[in-house]
């Protein structure tokens, strides 16, 4: 439990701040009377930051951002506040909010000093303070002597407080092109990815006819809660052990508050170990109230280790309530578990508070914030304010005191709880492969918060876009957070869920910071309001927190940046579209949310379809191939702190330019991708190149070879020309070569002389020497082996002996010098 605030340091401080504004004349110079009613417009019905179907209900020229000093025209619209700068007409972001993320607002009255002489001069000035929920705290300044203010406050409660949920602007601008797609299919993959069914695929036929009952060894789907007549708040399709009936389940219903039994959120693929979620057990004041069938029903959770010779895994069951609050439960008839009724099983309580200490702990960080900040509402520096008292003194005593305000307001000290708890629950699973039964009161906040993160650390596809998506609508929509009550939305019973309260205060000087004068103004709310009061928490906000810090400690296992969930939970907070309203899944098909109103997800995804992965979504150190198992963090890891982009984007407007350095960052990835691509493609010519030269260095090599043969082939016909040669001139014929390669055969015969052309392939010369279809001329007419036709006898002319035996022996010599294989060695010799 938060320690209580230093109520006496606080009232001095108060003190101390209202004289020194006063005295000094800091809201002079707001210039009330400066302002020219003539250069108001009024024609703003063609502004370009209207989204579909919004439109204006209400103007309000002349009004100063009193956290800024900014004067400007304030527009009330079916959808929210804008508040346009003057002269350009463009929303300030600080002084615009959706109407449904409003938390309260407050009018208040600033008086002057007490003085006859400047009371007519300086009238009180008419502030509307409003407080938001996602952080920030805005005041508004109107003219003194109108009604500006009064006329603002009526409409804010006709806007901001619709009667029935189909008043909301998620249904008036209606899908448009966001359009939703059943979530229940969404559910149903998720369902088959889990059991390794992956490669079936939801379809509203699949539904409607009850054919998704697909189960492996140990888990089924079951469609027992196909009309929601089993659980209320649970979704249409569980997932259940094998080994139970549906009877069974039915019987085991009745033993959990709510009907909310015990059913699996995810199972580990490998180890068959299970994370299982249900609300408390009803055992009664005196802790003796048991079911067999809830205690056989938690039992099949612990299926067999694989390995271990059939031994049964072990079970925690982890209670996220403090023990006391658990005993306290008893006494109206819920409780906990004994691990003497739960075999294998051992019992661990978290000490989670409950959801009215965290609205308190919210609404002191936001305090803290505001008088701490860089400026606050007042429109004062926190470094002006108080002297000594606060950061801004530069003193030890001043640093200590702010430390312990934050601390004081205990929400990190929660953080730290949950993430604690977290941490736990994945160690037992990735490391002892043992099971766990998550519950708190409900089963529908500090379970939710439980599983979803323990999911998150132990699956990475959870840290990826699309598995978050599956992670939120499976944990939290399936099995009905309450929405509308934690955020303070209209719900489907009507009006009277939630309304926002209205306070009024008159101080005689302004308070340090408006926040704070509020705990001791009389507050107006109508009989309705308490029970949505009493239900809204940060439940949702405090989870996304509790990632967010996980990045932190993991800047590269998520696909999506900070960015992203603030971009997300503004979404949320706003109500422009309808995944989120209503208390549970059964409600939203009720209502027809999904058909009438756009997708957040198809919105987010729309939006990142523009830059890719240089989107301010995506996270540029994202290495999924390194953390792709388990997220394990130390306990000297889990030190949580404010989270900047969040916490500080109004308070501190400078400081979270973390995302100016995240910007940076994403420059410096834009450079590095712009500068891979280029690598790879220099690397693509490289390569393109280099099969060019090996193909050149290949016809190279071939036209080497080519030419080596054919010298080769020259020298070695050069020296078969020599044999030849050698051989007919041992006949007496003398051989000659021309320059062209021509060879002629002279033969000498006395005086008479004939020249014969000698072919230069050996079997033409074979040829002319076994045919005389050669029918050479003889050039000598007086030759003795020239026939009547001219043609030439040689050497088949029979009248010549000795020519015809010579003949033989050099036809005989030829068909050898053929038939034998003449090498480079054989010439060695000569």
């Amino acid at each position: 439990m938060t320690a209580p605030r230093n109520s006496s340091r606080r009232l001095r401080s108060l003190r101390y701040s209202s004289e020194k504004m006063e005295g000094t004349g800091s809201w002079d110079v707001l210039e009330w009377t400066k302002l020219d009613p003539a250069s108001w417009s009024s024609s703003f019905s063609n502004l370009d930051c209207l989204l579909d179907s919004e439109r204006i209900t209400f103007e309000c020229c002349g009004v100063i951002l009193i956290n800024t000093g900014e004067v400007g025209t304030l527009l009330l619209t079916n959808f929210r506040i804008l508040f346009l700068s003057e002269g350009t007409r463009d929303p300030l972001p600080l002084g615009t909010i959706p109407l449904v993320a409003i938390e309260k607002f407050n009018k208040m009255v600033l008086k002057a000093q007490s003085s006859r002489h400047h009371s007519a001069k300086n009238p009180p000035k008419r502030l509307l303070q409003v407080t938001g929920k996602d952080m920030r705290i805005i005041v508004y300044g109107f003219r003194p002597g109108t009604k500006q203010r009064r006329s603002l406050v009526d409409a804010l409660l006709r806007c901001s407080n619709p009667e029935r949920v189909w008043d909301l602007y998620a249904f008036t601008c209606g899908p448009s092109k966001f359009g939703n797609t059943n979530p229940k299919e969404r559910l149903l993959d998720e369902y088959f990815r889990l059991l390794g069914k992956s490669s079936s695929r939801a379809s509203m036929n699949m539904i409607e006819d009850g054919s998704f009952a697909v189960s492996n060894d140990f888990w089924r789907i079951t469609d027992l809660n196909s009309n929601y007549n089993l659980c209320q708040t649970y979704p249409f399709a569980l997932m259940v052990p094998k080994s139970i009936s549906d009877e069974e389940l039915t019987q085991a219903s009745t033993f959990r508050a709510k009907c909310r039994l015990p059913v699996i959120s995810w199972c580990h693929p490998g180890s068959g170990a299970v994370i299982a979620r249900s609300s408390q057990p009803l055992v009664g004041l005196m802790m003796n109230m048991r079911s067999n069938f809830d205690e056989k029903l938690v039992a099949s959770f612990c299926t067999q280790l694989s390995g271990n010779k059939g031994a049964p895994r072990k079970l925690y069951i982890a209670d996220a309530r403090p023990r006391k609050n658990a005993l306290a439960n008893g006494a109206m008839g819920g409780g906990s578990e004994s691990s003497s009724n739960y075999l294998q099983s051992e019992i661990v309580f978290f000490g989670i508070d409950n959801i009215h200490a965290m609205r308190e702990s919210f609404s002191r960080l936001r305090d803290y914030l505001d008088m701490h900040g860089t400026t606050s509402s007042d429109g004062t520096s926190s470094f002006l304010r108080h002297g000594g008292w606060t950061w801004g003194g530069g003193n030890l005593s001043s640093m200590s005191a702010s430390v312990s305000l934050l601390g004081e307001s205990g929400w990190l000290s929660h953080i730290q709880s949950i993430l604690a708890g977290v941490a736990w629950i994945a160690a037992r699973v990735a490391m002892e492969s043992a099971s766990v039964l998550v519950h708190c009161s409900d089963g529908w906040d500090r379970t939710t918060q439980l599983v979803s993160l323990a999911c998150l650390l132990l699956d990475p596809y959870y840290r990826t876009f699309a598995g978050f998506q599956a992670l939120i609508e499976k944990d939290w929509l399936a099995f009905g957070h309450p929405f509308s009550d934690r955020i303070g939305m209209p719900n489907v019973a009507g009006s009277g869920s939630f309304e926002l309260p209205i306070q009024s205060s008159s101080a005689s000087s302004f308070p340090s910071s408006p926040v704070r004068q509020t705990s001791g103004s009389a507050a107006s709310q109508s009989p309705g309001s308490s029970h949505g009061l009493n239900n809204y928490a940060p439940i949702f906000l405090q989870w996304v927190d509790c990632v967010s810090q996980l990045m932190r400690m993991y800047p590269c296992a998520f696909e999506f940046s900070p960015t992203f969930l603030v971009d997300f939970t503004d979404c949320l907070l706003s109500c422009r579209f309808g995944n989120f309203l209503c208390n549970s899944e059964k409600e939203r098909e009720e209502c027809g949310i999904s058909e009438a109103s756009g997708c957040l997800w198809a919105y987010l995804t729309d939006l990142r379809s523009f830059g890719g992965a240089s989107h301010a979504h995506c996270n540029p150190l994202y290495d999924p191939s390194k953390y792709n198992g388990p997220l394990l963090p130390p306990a000297a890891a889990l030190a949580p702190t404010l989270w900047p982009q969040f916490h500080l984007r109004w308070a501190c407007p400078v400081e979270p330019d973390a995302a100016e350095t995240e910007v940076q960052c994403r420059a410096m990835s834009i450079k590095h991708l712009e500068m891979k691509k280029g690598k790879e493609e220099a690397e693509r010519k490289i390569d393109a190149l280099s099969s060019t030269v090996e193909s050149l260095s290949e016809e190279l090599r071939k036209e080497r070879n080519i030419s080596r043969a054919a010298r080769e082939s020259a020298k070695r016909a050069i020296k078969e020309r020599g044999v030849i040669s050698r051989a007919l001139q041992s006949l007496g014929c003398k051989v000659n070569f021309t320059k062209n390669g021509e060879c002629t055969l002279e033969v000498e015969e006395g005086p008479q002389k004939c020249s014969h052309s000698i072919p230069q392939k050996q079997k033409d010369v074979a040829e002319s020497f076994s045919s005389v279809s050669e029918e050479k001329v003889c050039e000598a007419l007086l030759c003795p082996l020239r026939a009547r036709e001219g043609t030439c006898r040689w050497p088949d002319a029979g009248c010549c002996a000795q020519t015809g035996s010579q003949f033989v022996g050099l036809k005989a010599n030829f068909e050898a010098f053929d038939k034998l294989s003449i090498y480079d060695s054989y010439f060695t010799a000569e």
